[in-house]
């Protein structure tokens, strides 16, 4: 199993961060001063992926001007001789090939996916989610590509979160089969507490089999209307072997305030330059 594309869903209102999210995109939001939206596309990049596909809504162009050439940025940039600066700049825009595709309707995960179907093509892909960043080296994708291309089988990431929220997620039912790795056997979206089969949560990164599509054009809506990606999950499950793999590295949900913060002080610290002047402060802070 081969996979050359990504498709990150980056079609979402935001409502979980607004005000901000009223004029800025949810993706667009930086993690200290890299948009959540490019860290995910360079985790695709460092994993192998070629092209990357973005789900977004309808005027939604900021998110696709950012990996686009900015000639004018470059030129000054260059002419002031910030060599640093403009490596920075372009890097961005060689990371990957860039499509972009709509949803029109806020329909669910897998609407969104579906969109994507005739820019994916009949071969194996990955679905990202941009709320979800993960601090891993390798990176996660990296580690859940290696476990798809060994079984040539789809593969999802998993968390272990705490029973008390395993209603906010998908929960699989899995067959451990060594450290990380699982073989799933079902699923349910947001199940209560006592009716949960495992607290292993689906993360938002998966590796599909392009049969996923027509899954998804057959699918009926389910929970709140939408058609929850979960679901065809559990379609593709009956049909074929689907691994999992549990995260062993920090995670970040950027949809979430506090997530949101912690990311920026987790990222932060990991800057020389700005970890030596932080470290004190938050002790300050701390303490009082």
């Amino acid at each position: 199993m081969k996979v050359r594309k990504a498709v990150i869903l980056a079609a979402g209102l935001g409502t979980r961060m607004l005000p901000v999210t009223k004029v800025v995109p949810k993706e667009m939001l930086p993690v200290v001063d890299t948009p959540a939206i490019q860290l995910v596309a360079q985790e695709a990049a460092e994993s192998g992926i070629e092209e990357i596909i973005f789900v977004i809504s309808p005027g939604k162009t900021s998110l696709i001007d950012h990996f686009a050439p900015a000639p004018e940025l470059e030129r000054a940039l260059e002419e002031r001789e910030k060599r640093e600066l403009l490596d920075l700049v372009q890097s961005v825009r060689n990371l990957a090939r860039i499509n972009a595709v709509e949803q029109h309707q806020p329909l669910g995960l897998g609407h969104a996916v579906l969109q994507a179907k005739n820019a994916v093509g009949n071969e194996p892909f990955v679905v990202m989610l941009p709320d979800d960043i993960f601090d891993c080296k390798p990176p996660l994708l990296r580690q859940l590509l290696d476990v798809a291309e060994e079984n040539d089988s789809p593969a999802i990431a998993l968390l272990h979160v705490a029973l008390s929220d395993v209603s906010k997620y998908g929960i699989v039912a899995a067959n451990k089969l060594s450290a990380y790795r699982y073989r799933i056997t079902g699923m349910v979206e947001k199940p209560a507490p006592q009716h949960a089969p495992s607290q292993l949560a689906i993360m938002g990164r998966y590796v599909l089999s392009p049969e996923i599509f027509d899954l998804l054009q057959h699918a009926k809506p389910g929970v709140g209307g939408e058609i929850q990606l979960t679901d065809v999950l559990l379609g593709l499950a009956q049909r074929r072997a689907l691994y999992g793999y549990e995260i062993a590295c920090p995670r970040y949900d950027l949809g979430d305030r506090a997530g949101f913060v912690l990311a920026q002080v987790a990222y932060a610290l990991k800057r020389p330059e700005l970890a030596d002047s932080l470290r004190p402060r938050l002790r300050e802070l701390l303490s009082s």
